[in-house]
């Protein structure tokens, strides 16, 4: 089964007065390469994540994006310190008392004292908590990395399917086309001769000879074949669960290297423009299956 190396994920998980979003997106890439961002105070579960998404996506480039975010009514309390505030108040009812001040202390002087109020951090959550809530948002994103990447290698190997079918009947045409090119050169072989001659008579031995010479030069049966048989593997390898995109690379090159030695034993112009027309199909498939994983 084709599967695309394009994709993207995003999911999200609020626990112990966090908010811990991922997001994931993957490329091409030639070998599997998982690069993760994250606050450095979370880097120690970098590993956790990569190896995450690595037991699902075997080939491509992924950037994983992880923001956390910190509730600040969970993740922080008011604590006021007593000893201070009495201290204080202890000290403006003696200042009433000795100077005869009728100005009360209020709740707003109060807090206006350097440290009398402080904020203090709410409980830490657990590290086993952490990993496993990190965990499991990483294994629901990279579910819908795969899920995203299939549906994507279904179009690309539809459109290959339909490159093959094309290609297909362009080698088809061309094996048609194969027996006429000798004829044609027996006929023009012999018309030069004459003109170089100029006599009516041609020596017919010497020229079944060159005739039969050429048919063996510009015959490509065996590169038709091995086509034929390039693209029954690329219909196997389409079929399969493994990553192909390799493979496919691969039996593209063949394809190619067989199609321009068609090109250079048969010089006839009706083959020479199946053979582009050929190249321009393995082009586009090639661009398709540089995509799958």
């Amino acid at each position: 089964m084709a599967i695309s190396m394009t994709g993207f994920g995003q999911a999200s998980r609020s626990f112990a007065g966090y908010t811990v979003q991922i997001d994931v997106k993957s490329v091409n890439h030639r070998y599997c390469e998982i690069m993760v961002r994250m606050p450095r105070e979370w880097l120690k579960y970098e590993d956790l994540l990569k190896q995450t998404v690595q037991r699902k996506v075997k080939r491509g480039r992924v950037d994983v994006f992880v923001t956390i975010e910190r509730d600040a009514s969970a993740s922080r309390s008011i604590e006021l310190n007593w000893p201070l505030a009495e201290a204080y108040h202890t000290a403006a009812e003696q200042l009433k008392e000795r100077f005869g001040l009728t100005d009360s202390l209020t709740a707003r002087d109060l807090l206006h004292i350097p440290e009398l109020v402080s904020f203090q951090q709410g409980e830490a959550a657990a590290e086993d908590e952490i990993e496993r809530e990190l965990s499991d948002c990483a294994e629901e994103v990279t579910e819908q990395l795969v899920r995203m990447r299939a549906a994507e290698g279904k179009h690309l190997a539809a459109d290959t399917e339909q490159r093959l079918h094309i290609l297909e009947g362009l080698v088809e045409q061309a094996r048609q086309l194969a027996p006429q090119i000798v004829t044609q050169y027996a006929e023009k072989l012999r018309a030069r001769i004459q003109d170089f001659m100029q006599q009516p008579v041609v020596d017919e031995t010497r020229l079944a000879t060159e005739v039969a010479l050429l048919a063996n030069r510009a015959n490509v049966d065996e590169e038709m074949t091995r086509l034929q048989s390039h693209f029954q593997q690329c219909r196997e390898l389409l079929q399969s669960a493994e990553p192909i995109g390799r493979k496919l690379d691969f039996l593209v090159q063949e394809m190619n290297r067989e199609v321009n030695t068609i090109g250079s034993k048969a010089n006839h112009a009706g083959l020479t423009a199946l053979v582009v027309e050929m190249k321009a199909e393995l082009e586009k498939m090639r661009e398709q299956i540089q995509n799958m994983e």
